[in-house]
This record gives structure tokens, sequence and C-alpha cells, in this order.
């Protein structure tokens, strides 16, 4: 698009520049995207500028050691990423369905789930589609998907999800199963949940001693036990549970390999504590590449089968 109207009497943004902006934003500064891109420093600062001037305001304040993107420019980023992305999609519609999946793919997990499922599972995907660049941030903090530019967001979550305008599917709803080492176990009969009383409990939070069980018939009860250990990450609590300190409560999914390898036993088969759902979420118009697509529907493949 030409930088002056169609009247030519004012400047209205040139896209390419849009572009130079974006992949600034994306990179954290005008040096990183200079290595990344191949492009000298001052060209892209030149044509920052000149989107500056276009704007009429200022976008990034930058000095030679602080980058940091305005009010303002936050919007444009906004608005500018997703026109970029559909472009893109545009551009891979253009191109047709045969056409090989490439670009990046930005994916947002808790740290069980990367550790667990998403770890094994990247790398192949990774392998059998080598133009898709798989970028994965492993971590529990409260991540904005459409603002930090997420192609996808993988949750585990106890309740349903709020509406937005984010696309969701839901991909599996899997039981919490109470976990102990064999050695624990040994010599420690349990025929009901009344007999957890007297057995040590590995919790989340500081104050729980108890769970809320359900019987595969449908009657539900509460155990009480005596708290031995405290963590608010699920890895901790399943290494807890395998150093034989005591009693896990842990979904299916985290807990079955330690159980086929002998590592773990679940206690009071006929009882759960509960279930836990895991979703894929991504914003719609990122849904539409090829690359997007192929790697979550890969991801909802696998989780798919660890279900059954």
């Amino acid at each position: 698009m030409d930088s002056k109207s169609t009247n030519g009497d004012e400047e209205v943004l040139n896209l390419n520049d849009l572009q130079v902006f974006v992949q600034v934003v994306d990179h954290g500064g005008i040096s990183a995207a200079s290595r990344a891109l191949g492009i000298p420093k001052q060209t892209l600062s030149k044509r920052l500028s000149v989107l500056e001037r276009q704007a009429g305001v200022r976008l990034i304040q930058r000095t030679s050691r602080r980058f940091k993107v305005t009010e303002v420019g936050e919007d444009l980023y906004r608005h500018g990423s997703a026109m970029l992305v559909e472009a893109e999609a545009a551009e891979n519609v253009i191109k047709g369905r045969l056409a090989e999946p490439s670009g990046s793919v930005r994916i947002t997990a808790s740290v069980p789930t990367a550790q667990h499922t998403l770890a094994p599972l990247l790398p192949r995907i990774a392998k059998a589609y080598p133009k898709i660049l798989i970028v994965l941030d492993a971590s529990d903090r409260f991540v904005d998907i459409l603002r930090e530019g997420y192609d996808i967001a993988i949750r585990d979550h106890l309740g349903p999800l709020p509406d937005s305008e984010l696309v969701q599917r839901r991909i599996r709803t899997e039981e919490f199963w109470l976990v102990g080492s064999p050695g624990y176990l040994d010599g420690r009969p349990l025929r009901d949940p009344a007999d957890l009383a007297q057995l040590e409990g590995l919790f989340t939070q500081p104050g729980e001693t108890r769970w809320t069980l359900r019987s595969s018939d449908g009657g539900t009860t509460v155990a009480a036990l005596i708290p031995r250990y405290y963590a608010d990450e699920g890895t901790a609590l399943l290494h807890a549970a395998t150093a034989g300190l005591g009693i896990a409560c842990l979904p299916r999914s985290m807990c079955a390999q330690a159980i086929r390898t002998g590592e773990l036993a679940r206690v009071l088969p006929d009882w759960s504590a509960g279930e836990i759902n895991t979703s894929l979420i991504f914003p719609h118009r990122r849904g539409q590449l090829p690359s997007v697509r192929v790697v979550a529907d890969l991801i909802i493949e696998h989780l798919s089968r660890e279900r059954e």
C-alpha cells in the first residue's frame, strides 16, 4: 500500500512499516529484530520513525537501554498482528491445502502439562513438519492469549472456562486418583475411605487436610488425612508420593506412568477425588493457519488417545 491516500491530502499507514513495527515488538527490540530478520538496525529504526510520523504519535519509547511500547503502540500492535495473521491466512488459502505448513506456532501450557504431555510430543511434530517452528512457554502464570500473541493454549480447569472471543475445545475429562508408593502402603490395609484417617496426606495448599471422594456407584464421602507435605505443583506432589511420604491426589494422566512402572499404586481404586478438564484454546483467526491447525489437531489426537 502506498503511504499516500488516494486524494493526496494526507498520509496513511504503510503496511510494510506496520509489519516492521509488529516484528520489532515481537522480538522485544530493534537489535533483536535486526538479528532475526537480517535487516540493519538503521533501516528498522528509520521505518519505525516514518510509521510514528504517519501515525502522529509515539509508538515505542526507546533509548540505548530501554525499550517500551506505549499504550497507543500496544493497541496498534494488537490490531496490526491480527491484520498480518489474516493476511497470512489469506495467502495460505491461495496456496491451497497441499502447501506444506510453515511458520511459527506459539504454545502456552502449564508446567505439568508441558512436562508430562507436550515434552515428548512436540519434538515429534517438529520432525514431521520441519518448516514449522514451535515455541513453547511452560508457565503457571495467567496468560492473555490475544494480547501476548499465542496461537494455542492448553488449559486444565475444574469448572467451565469463561465465555470469550477465543475458540475453546474440550479435549478430555479425567479423574483424580489417590496414589502412594508400594513401600508406604505395605502393611497398611485400605478397604474404605475411613482407613485413610491414620495415613499422611500430600496436599496442595497449607491448611488442607481432606478430599471429597466419589465411589464408582455414585456415593460420596470425605476422607481426612494427617498433613505431611504441601506443594502447589503436581510434579512436586508426584515425586513426594514416589518418595514414600504419603498419599497424593493426582490427575490420572500424571500418575499413570508411575503406576505402570510400579513406582506408585492406586489407593482405593473404586474411589476418585473429582475430575479435571483439559481444553485447547486459540484465537479464531490464528486457528485458520495451516501450521496452527496441524499442531492443534495432533495435540488433540494425542490427548484423546491418553484418555482411552
